[in-house]
């Protein structure tokens, strides 16, 4: 089920609290990484296949410059040498315009691409949403996740309905150990 489908079906109020449907066809660790294709902000063209040879870390995010997307958008930011180091591009994607993600680029200083995603194509290939309720009404809504790809295009981890705070971090401390292991 596509994303602007699982809307549309939420919002006709017609399907179950389902907590498996965002999980069901999920792509697996240690499978092909679905395949992407988006623009920037800044308008470049950017495609997982652009990206072979690559360590990609793709992290899915609500909104630009609301609190907790900011908070984990500025983790990235002040480690992007450290992930550089480690042989990782890190991307952001998230449904907002390439012109807000410009924006939120310049206020914040951020320094890796953020991929415009408008009619949730990317989220849906990777089930990056999630049922939510707001205001007492069901509503399907982003799954704050992460995902490290390799550079033979692999999905290497996973993490899902993230906490923004620290997560930088954590995926740092994992691409690192990526880089330690390789033969």
């Amino acid at each position: 089920m596509s994303f602007k489908h699982a809307l549309s079906v939420l919002a006709a109020g017609s399907l179950g609290a389902s907590t498996a449907l965002a999980q069901s066809g999920s792509p697996q660790v240690g499978s092909p990484a679905p395949s992407f294709q988006g623009v920037t902000g800044d308008g470049d063209p950017v495609s997982l296949e652009d990206l072979r040879g690559k360590t990609v870390v793709l992290y899915f995010y609500p909104k630009d410059d609301t609190p907790g997307c900011t908070l984990e958008a500025k983790g990235f930011r002040d480690l992007a040498e450290a992930f550089q180091a480690a042989g990782a591009v890190v991307l952001g994607v998230s449904r907002d315009s390439p012109e807000s993600h410009r924006k939120f680029r310049k206020k914040h200083d951020l320094n890796f691409g953020l991929i415009s995603d408008p009619d949730g194509r990317i989220h849906d290939a990777y089930r990056a949403f999630k049922e939510g309720s707001i205001f007492g009404r069901t509503a399907m809504g982003v799954d704050r996740s992460t995902f490290v790809i390799g550079p033979d295009g692999t999905l290497l981890r996973e993490w899902r309905s993230v906490n923004p705070s620290g997560h930088a971090e954590e995926v740092l401390r994992f691409v690192q150990g990526i880089r330690k292991t390789a033969p």
